[in-house]
């Protein structure tokens, strides 16, 4: 730039005119405002980045604080209730900093730990409790859980068991259980309440659904109840019936038949009593055999087998309740499928009853309103009273097999073997250990029992395509059919895991402990909890929904009461694997005696005998097992009487009984036509 351009710029920039001798003032002034203004604008700087940086530091500080507080931890129950001991533990603390835990502004626990704890403290009364963790003068986490009274906790089994009486229907009794349930972890408030109905099935119903193990059980009872399907439809079921037929040449004999068939098709009551009933209907007119006794042999042989049976569509559903029962208890430490192994030796009731199913038939000799039904039978040939009302309902057609094809027993036979031998084989495959208890013991069973059904459905529907005796979309539809028979069955099951679930978080086995715990005798505890699985099976009308209910409370109740009394030891087990058998075979019991039984009506349904004609004939026969099996076997057994002594002597009572009480049945004097 040249010096008239500068000075030009220079004037420009002063605004003013200035002399030749001003020239190097001018030039100094604008280089000192410069470096005035750079040291403005760097201050400027540095006071913006010290703000911004303090703003960065507060911002991280209070992340870091978030942070914190985001690992502290608090494990308490969801809901509380008064007078009813319960216990916090706290995680995830700094280390050497006091710490308090606060309940309702009071210290119920300090330390300088990471952990942090209280057992067994109590809230008296209702309303809200604030959890409060304090470390190093601040609060750390606060946690607000409603209070509710202790007796609430009692509500969902209870409503449940009221609502099935009422309404003799067991699902819609379970729903509203567990409406109740959802409402009292929600504070009982009108929006708990309001809240509590949808979480019902969103947060309840769902969670237990998807458990791997509950679905794993959900599969496993869907494949065997679609086995079932496919081996009835294509004729193998009837094949096993018509092997056995030529058998039945007198009514002693036809009587004997119903009960080895009844045996046979140990693994579905429902499928037992729907195909033995309606095959063997024919041949029991034929020989004069009262409808009332066709009932009793088919209804005494159908539950009674299943619920023993160690490979049925019971066991999903029986081991899920152990299962959902035993966790969180600690010192039991056997797995689901063993309890329910070690429990069958102490199933008393069915045992007898079996056992008095073939007395009968051996003996010949009836007694009561049976004896009256068999002697109208044999000697006028009307084998259903005159006035009966004999039902026409197709109840039970998955399990009719196709028209116009061959019946080979095989076909069931085979696919039923494998599914057998894949248990036994999977269950040593999966488990470990050095005896045998070990190996079952450790197994996997849900997944064995997955495989042997799988393999069942293989082979039942290979057999049935290749020979050609059902199309591929028959034998879909088959297994469709069985599948979709256990789905009553299975809804109830999700149904009790999650009220179940809701009775864990109410704490209700704890309420009932602390309650019961201490008056009530171990050696006593099976015969109570065999009554009322009786009474509430009696007046409600279902064996499942009445184990769904009571299941996951016997189990807690039993343990505490061992522990209690101090006897929670390997020789006073018995008693624990006693209340288990006796919650399944008080319901199965009750099954036989109450004319709202499912399986009673369907018995009545496959044999075509008035349903109150089966009721009368039937109920003094299971009120003698159910006697005997209660005081010469339930109880004992509880005092330590092993169970290989009770069941003898409980069969040598109903001999005696039975040969006191029995009249020999004459056989039939006149040929009439059957009605």
């Amino acid at each position: 730039m040249s010096g008239s351009s500068l000075r030009t710029a220079i004037h420009e920039i002063s605004g003013a005119s200035r002399q030749p001798g001003d020239e190097l003032v001018a030039i100094e002034e604008p280089l000192a405002i410069r470096q005035k203004n750079k040291k403005g604008k760097t201050l400027k700087h540095q006071m913006i980045a010290g703000i911004a940086g303090m703003l960065a530091y507060l911002l991280l500080a209070s992340l870091s604080s978030a942070a914190l507080a985001a690992e502290v931890t608090i494990d308490a129950p969801k809901v509380l209730l008064t007078n009813v001991g319960f216990d916090v533990a706290v995680d995830g603390l700094d280390s050497g900093i006091p710490a308090e835990l606060r309940i309702n502004g009071n210290v119920v626990a300090a330390g300088t730990g990471p952990t942090l704890g209280v057992t067994a403290t109590k809230v008296p009364k209702k309303g809200t409790s604030t959890l409060e963790i304090r470390q190093g003068g601040a609060t750390v986490l606060e946690q607000q859980i409603p209070v509710v009274p202790a007796a609430v906790s009692l509500l969902p089994p209870l409503i449940a068991i009221l609502l099935a009486f009422l309404v003799r229907s067991v699902i819609p009794a379970l729903f509203v259980g567990l409406v109740v349930g959802a409402w009292a972890i929600n504070g009982m408030t009108w929006y708990g309440g309001f809240t509590g109905f949808f979480e019902t099935v969103t947060i309840y119903i769902v969670n237990t659904a998807i458990n791997p193990d509950h679905m794993a059980i959900m599969v496993f009872t869907f494949l065997i109840g679609g086995m079932v399907g496919v081996i009835s439809r294509n004729g193998g079921m009837v094949g096993i019936v018509d092997r056995i037929m030529p058998f039945a040449s007198s009514p002693r004999r036809g009587q004997g038949v119903v009960a080895v068939l009844g045996l046979s098709i140990f693994f579905d009551d429902y499928a037992n009593t729907m195909i033995v009933g309606n095959a063997t209907r024919p041949m029991s007119d034929k020989l004069h055999i009262s409808r009332e006794k066709l009932a009793y042999l088919v209804d005494s042989t159908a539950a009674p087998v299943s619920t023993i049976a160690v490979i049925t569509t019971w066991i999903g559903f029986q081991v899920g309740l152990i299962d959902t029962a035993v966790q969180g208890i600690e010192g039991i430490d056997k797995t689901p499928y063993v309890l329910f192994l070690n429990s069958i030796p102490y199933s008393f009731y069915p045992f007898l009853a079996i056992f008095f199913v073939f007395l009968v038939v051996y003996s010949g000799k009836d007694w009561g309103a049976m004896y009256t039904a068999e002697i109208r039978a044999r000697h006028s040939g009307e084998v259903v009273r005159r006035s009966a009302a004999v039902s026409t309902d197709k109840s039970g057609d998955e399990f009719y097999h196709k028209d116009s094809i061959p019946c080979r027993a095989i076909n069931a036979v085979l696919p039923i073997l494998t599914m057998v031998l894949t248990v036994i084989v999977g269950l040593y495959i999966s488990g470990e250990g050095e005896t045998l208890t070990d190996i079952i013991g450790s197994a996997n069973a849900y997944s064995v029992l997955i495989w042997a059904s799988l393999l069942g459905c293989f082979v039942a529907a290979s057999l049935s395509l290749g020979q050609r005796l059902l199309t591929l979309n028959e034998t879909i539809d088959a297994w469709l059919a069985g599948a979709r028979f256990m789905l009553t069955g299975l809804t109830l099951l999700v149904m009790a895991w999650a009220i179940a679930d809701v009775a864990d978080v109410l704490q209700t086995a704890p309420y009932l402990i602390s309650v019961l715990g201490d008056s009530l005798s171990p050696y006593t505890l099976p015969a109570i909890v065999f009554t009322l699985a009786a009474a509430t099976a009696f007046a409600s009308g279902s064996s499942w929904g009445v184990m769904a209910i009571l299941m996951p409370l016997v189990i807690p109740l039993c343990w505490a009461v061992l522990l209690a009394n101090g006897v929670a030891d390997a020789e006073h087990m018995h008693i624990l694997y006693s209340c288990i058998a006796c919650v399944m075979t008080g319901a199965v019991w009750a099954d036989h005696c109450s004319p709202i039984s499912d399986t009673t009506v369907l018995s009545s349904l496959a044999t075509g005998c008035d349903h109150m004609d089966h009721v009368r004939t039937q109920l003094p026969y299971a009120l003698l097992g159910g006697i005997v099996a209660v005081l010469l076997g339930v109880l004992p057994a509880g005092f330590g009487l092993p169970w290989y002594l009770l069941l003898p002597t409980g069969a040598i009572v109903l001999v005696v009984v039975h040969r006191f009480l029995g009249k020999p049945v004459e056989p039939a004097r006149v040929s009439h036509g059957s009605a």
